[in-house]
């Protein structure tokens, strides 16, 4: 392994460098515009894949392809597959980003751009630790899968359905995922466990079209008000869910979970400079650790209707609409809250609108045991890799594709998180310090020892 090391200190600006071509394709999977330039970067990542020694296919199926590359040569070593995604966030608004989001930018030795953390730079990374390997020490000591897809941030269905397509090719002994953040700078984290998810979309619809609200004010019920109204029933004034049967299932957490959780380091201050926000707030009872990582949220994600430009205009909107996505929990089933969260919007709904529910992709809770024998080869190479063992936390957001790798291959994910907190995934200035990079590198040559 010494070898692999040295190779990786010879070749830290070509990483460099490899990296910041990768980061200039705008490969946004939610906008079909930029459809062409994600399928560059799944072209980027196989090309690179394949040059370096391992088979490669381009999976296409209804929507943005997945990239799958394998280098499985010893039928007596174990088997690992490695997941991370290609597509990225849309960069929206623009305005509030210090360098173009797909001109990458080093200051003060920090990557800006966006899909620099989520996920191009971590999955690259594993990437590069093969390379490592075949170059540096003439052979990988494990048999080795790589799993790149292009729709994680979209909720398209390809990987699911390659997954499907070639499960017999894909047996394995772990599935690791570079796709999660560190507790600290310089300090991994192994997470062990990820919030589900469920979404819908409401709309509230009124008049045929806006109507003055001087001749019509009074007279009929405003969208926008009624709409509102219906959102102001989802909470108890304390921030608990307030939709029977949302808590249906949700499995509590023991004594031995919360000091688990709580070992996380949480300064209060830093966490408000860090959010902007001007005090915390939630469930009465539950520590802000764990009100982040292991209880279930609904959110308001956006809300609009009616006139959105400079100065006034007085209408009455013909309709409103919100987004509304929930953070699940085990053993909560994301159907079964979908189904509750519909039942109550329509028994609050205001008189005077027509409802409309548009339910979206969903995800159960992943939750794995930290003490199983991957999971500690991964805590192991965290370690040799940073100098510090890794903190075992629990994430507050969802990868909704892992409970396809759970039901379709009984694969149980290990999340390995190599960059640093505040990374601002999904916002302007997404930010990745150069050092994150090096030591994810550090991470999978340590990791791919496979001890």
């Amino acid at each position: 392994m010494d070898r692999a090391l040295e190779y990786l200190e010879q070749n830290r600006q070509r990483f460099l460098d490899l990296l910041l071509d990768y980061l200039r394709i705008p490969s946004v999977s939610a906008q079909e515009t930029q459809h062409a330039d994600a399928r560059r970067a799944a072209e980027f990542i196989r090309s690179y894949a394949a040059g370096i020694g391992f088979e490669t296919r381009l999976f296409e199926g209804d929507g943005l392809p997945t990239v799958h590359a394998w280098h499985a040569k010893n039928a007596d070593a174990p088997t690992v597959l490695v997941y991370g995604h290609y597509d990225v966030q849309p960069p929206e608004p623009l305005e509030l980003w210090e360098s173009p989001p797909f001109e990458p930018a080093i200051r003060d030795g920090v990557i800006y751009a966006r899909g620099c953390a989520d996920d191009k730079g971590p999955s690259l990374a594993m990437v590069l630790a093969a390379e490592c390997w075949l170059k540096g020490e003439d052979a990988l000591p494990l048999n080795l899968h790589f799993i790149i897809e292009g729709e994680e941030e979209c909720g398209g269905d390809v990987v699911h359905e390659f997954l499907k397509a070639h499960r017999d090719d894909l047996k394995a002994d772990a599935l690791v995922v570079s796709d999660s953040s560190a507790v600290a700078p310089g300090r991994p984290a192994l997470c062990y466990g990820l919030r589900g998810l469920a979404a819908v979309e409401v709309s509230v619809h009124g008049p045929a079209r806006d109507l003055h609200s001087g001749f019509y004010g009074g007279a009929v019920q405003n969208p926008a008000t009624a709409l509102a109204r219906l959102v102001a029933t989802l909470h108890e004034p304390g921030g608990r869910v307030a939709i029977d049967g949302f808590y249906d299932g949700v499995r509590e957490l023991d004594d031995a979970e919360r000091a688990r959780i709580n070992l996380r380091p949480y300064d209060e201050a830093q966490f408000l400079r860090e959010t902007g926000s001007p005090s915390t707030f939630g469930e009465e009872g539950y520590t802000v650790s764990e009100l982040r990582s292991a209880r279930p949220t609904l959110e308001i994600n956006g809300i609009f209707g009616g006139y959105q430009g400079p100065g006034m205009k007085t209408i009455i909107p013909a309709s409103a609409a919100c987004k509304i996505t929930c953070r699940l929990v085990p053993d909560q089933d994301p159907e079964a809250v979908t189904a509750a969260v519909t039942r109550h919007l329509e028994a609050h709904c205001p008189p005077g609108v027509r409802l409309e529910i548009q339910p979206h992709h969903g995800a159960r809770a992943v939750l794995t045991d930290p003490s199983a024998t991957w999971p500690q080869r991964a805590a192991r190479a965290l370690e040799a890799a940073y100098g510090h063992a890794p903190v075992y936390t629990r994430e507050g957001g969802s990868i909704p594709v892992l409970t396809a790798f759970q039901e379709i291959l009984g694969l149980e994910p290990i999340l390995i998180g190599t960059y640093s907190p505040d990374e601002r995934a999904h916002s302007p200035n997404e930010r990745y310090p150069v050092e994150d990079f090096y030591s994810g590198i550090r991470t999978g040559v340590h990791l791919y020892a496979g001890s």
